[in-house]
């Protein structure tokens, strides 16, 4: 079941326990971000808050946030993730620079490739609150093993982030403790420099195809065992 609590004024966090989205409910229209798992029924959460028309927008395309997506049928997505989207979706385009206002909150479109080639974070400037999917979070782990993601564009897209690091006081990641503060970012960054460097020690995962490499504040799954 997905749990629904109000963060902000008309802005609301959608748990299951798993993975997060976050809706926004204006005057005429509705925004969410991203949709969860198939088995998470995002959309009866959405319409226990709002009767209104539902946008959505993706910060990127893994399966446990695109699984509800059918129930929409449409979304905006990051061209280079949608070969990850399966079913009948309509998919419109997002890049760098868009925005997309509701309700009093204007989102602006990051590019942060890495964790997937496609993902984006959300800013709302004037709030300084940052969504940045999967790739901002605290203690992780934060998954980058699989063909569609790759360590080095992880890092250049963290180091984007800490360059506007005073235009964000608040993120919330879609993953474990939420809210976090803007100093995540650099944690991240570091650790997953010293993972590209191979000095964090690692060992398999007991279940999936990847290592486990634990930094100082953040675990990474991936998929090199090289990096040791």
């Amino acid at each position: 079941m997905t749990a629904v609590n109000e963060f902000m004024n008309g802005f609301y966090i959608l748990d299951d326990g798993r993975v997060r989205q976050f809706l926004i409910v204006g005057e005429q229209d509705a925004l969410l971000v991203d949709t969860g798992f198939e088995d998470g029924h995002v959309m009866e959460a959405v319409r226990s808050v709002t009767s209104l028309p539902v946008r959505v927008i993706m910060t990127h395309g893994d399966r446990d946030h695109t699984g509800g997506l059918k129930a929409f049928g449409e979304c905006f997505m990051h061209p280079k993730d949608w070969h990850l989207v399966s079913g009948n979706i309509t998919l419109h385009p997002l890049k760098e620079g868009d925005m997309f206002s509701c309700g009093g909150y204007r989102l602006e479109v990051i590019e942060i490739p890495g964790h997937t080639y496609g993902s984006v974070a959300f800013l709302d400037r004037e709030k300084k609150l940052l969504l940045p999917g999967d790739s901002v979070q605290k203690d992780g782990p934060i998954y980058m093993f699989g063909s569609h993601r790759n360590l080095d564009l992880y890092i250049e897209s963290q180091k984007k982030l800490l360059e506007r690091k005073d235009e964000i006081e608040t993120i919330l990641p879609c993953h474990h403790t939420c809210p976090i503060d803007a100093g995540y970012i650099e944690k991240n960054l570091r650790d997953a420099e010293a993972l590209r460097d191979k000095t964090l020690p690692g060992e398999p995962h007991p279940s999936m195809p990847c290592f486990c490499y634990r930094g100082q504040w953040t675990e990474f799954y991936y998929n090199t065992p090289e990096a040791k």
